[in-house]
C-alpha cells in the first residue's frame, strides 16, 4: 500500500519551525525582509507573487513588492536591483520569472548580489551548490529534500533517478542527492531506454514538463516517486509528469499534483530569506 506526502502538511510544519526562528530575530531587532520584483502582468506571476507575499506574512516577516510595467528595460531593472542590493534592511531579493522578452533576464539574475540571491540563481550560488557548502539552496529541490526528512528516508546508498536536466530543479538536486549519498543518474530528452534506467530507481523524481509522463512500466516496484510536474491533462485538470492513478500502486511513496512538491518551494524561499538574514547579520 502506498502512502501519499502530503506537501501541505510538510510546508506548514516548515513554517512554523521558520515562524519561531524569525521571532528570535526579531526579538534581537532583525526583521527578515524579502523584495519581490515583477514586471508585467503575467497572470500566473501575479498568483505566485501574492502566494509569495502571504508567506512572508504567515511567517512573520516584511515583505516589498516592486511592480514594474512591461515597457521596462533592462537598465531600469538593474537601478532598482543595486538600490536593493545597497539596502541593508532587504535580506532577500527575488525577480520573478519570466520577464518581458525584451530584458536580459542574465544580467538580471547575476546583479543580485549572491547573498540576497534567495533563489540562488546566481553562479557564484550554484557554484557553492556544486562544492557542497551553499547556504543559499534551489527552492524546489530543497523542497524535496526537506520532503523526504520529514518522511524519515535516508538517501544514502539509495538510487536516485532524475528525469530532466534544468538549471532550476533537476541539476540541483542531483547535487543535493550526491550531498547526501545517494547515487544519481540524470535523464533527459537524448537519453535511450529511458524506461530501464528509471526502473532502477529507489527515489524517482520526474521535472520534465510533460502531462502524465511517467507510466506504470517505468518505475520499480516500492519506489518513492516525486512529481515536479505542473502540467494540464487532456481535460485541462491539473496533473503532473507522472501518470499518478496507474503508478501509485507500484509505489511506496509518492507525491500528488497538486499538493505535492508545489507547496513546498514557497516554504524554501522563507527558509532562504531567513538564512539571508542570518548571514548577513552574523
Amino acid at each position: 500500500m502506498y502512502k501519499i506526502i502530503d506537501g501541505k502538511a510538510i510546508r506548514e510544519y516548515n513554517l512554523e519551525k521558520i515562524s519561531e526562528q524569525v521571532e528570535e530575530l526579531k526579538a534581537n531587532g532583525i526583521l527578515p525582509t524579502l523584495a519581490v520584483i515583477i514586471v508585467g502582468n503575467d497572470p500566473a506571476s501575479r498568483i505566485y507573487v501574492n502566494n509569495k507575499k502571504a508567506a512572508c506574512e504567515r511567517t512573520g516577516m516584511r515583505s516589498l513588492e516592486y511592480a514594474l510595467p512591461e515597457e521596462t528595460t533592462t537598465e531600469e531593472l538593474l537601478e532598482l536591483i543595486d538600490k536593493l542590493n545597497a539596502d541593508k534592511s532587504v535580506n532577500g531579493i527575488l525577480c520573478q520569472l519570466p520577464v518581458p522578452k525584451h530584458i536580459n533576464k542574465n544580467l538580471v539574475l547575476e546583479r543580485i548580489l549572491p547573498e540576497k540571491d534567495v533563489d540562488c540563481f546566481h553562479p557564484e550560488n550554484v557554484g557553492r551548490l556544486c562544492i557542497g557548502n551553499g547556504e543559499l539552496v534551489p527552492c524546489t529541490p530543497m523542497g524535496m529534500v526537506k520532503m523526504l526528512e520529514y518522511e524519515d528516508i535516508d538517501p544514502t546508498g539509495k538510487h536516485c533517478v532524475i528525469i530532466g536536466r534544468s538549471d532550476i530543479v533537476g541539476k540541483p538536486m542531483a547535487m543535493l542527492m550526491l550531498a547526501r549519498n545517494a547515487t544519481v543518474t540524470i535523464c533527459h530528452s537524448k537519453t535511450q531506454n529511458l524506461a530501464e534506467i528509471t526502473k532502477q530507481a529507489d527515489i524517482l523524481v520526474a521535472a520534465v514538463g510533460i502531462a502524465k509522463f511517467v507510466k506504470e512500466d517505468m518505475v520499480k516496484d516500492g519506489a518513492i516517486v516525486l512529481d515536479v510536474g505542473m502540467d494540464r491533462d487532456e481535460n485541462g485538470k491539473l496533473c503532473g509528469d507522472v501518470d499518478f492513478e496507474n503508478v501509485k500502486d507500484k509505489t511506496s511513496m509518492i507525491t500528488p499534483v497538486p499538493g505535492g512538491v508545489g507547496p513546498m518551494t514557497i516554504a524554501m524561499l522563507m527558509r532562504n530569506t531567513l538564512t539571508a538574514a542570518k548571514i548577513q547579520n552574523k
